[in-house]
């Protein structure tokens, strides 16, 4: 049975950390226009389309949240308007999981651990899931 490498191990670059926040945005921007022009196309173009363009970003900040220290309610900032900054920051944050180069808040302090391996120096690792995600595990 293979072990894990020390090169698995290691955390992204900022290249591929890049890569991976620009695909969350995508993966979740463009399905929302569609949306949005598949109900302007068949209601017209109002409020219901606005909403409809709102409701996948919404959903996809909603769930990813809890992974990046943000609350789920920090989704309906897409309401107001700086849903996509939020969203942008939690997607670059969640493409360095399970390492955080960010300060936990403080209930979230007990789940995690100061990374002392010289590899990871300066980050934070996530040592339990957290009950709050009700996600099942990656592993």
């Amino acid at each position: 049975m293979p072990t894990e490498t020390a090169a698995a191990r290691v955390p992204r670059g900022r290249r591929t950390r890049m890569i991976r926040t620009v695909a969350l945005l995508v993966g979740v921007v463009v399905p929302s226009l569609v949306l949005r022009e598949l109900i302007a196309a068949r209601f017209g173009r109002g409020p219901l389309a606005d909403l409809g363009a709102v409701a996948v970003p919404m959903a996809a900040t909603a769930w990813l949240a809890p992974y990046a220290s943000y609350r789920r309610r920090d989704a309906l900032l897409w309401l107001v308007g700086p849903g996509i900054y939020v969203f942008t920051v939690i997607a670059w944050r969640v493409a360095l999981a399970p390492y955080r180069d960010w300060s936990p808040r403080p209930e979230e302090k007990p789940r995690l651990r100061w990374s002392g391996d010289p590899e990871h120096a300066g980050t934070w690792l996530l040592t339990e899931r957290a009950g709050d995600t009700r996600h099942t595990p990656s592993r």
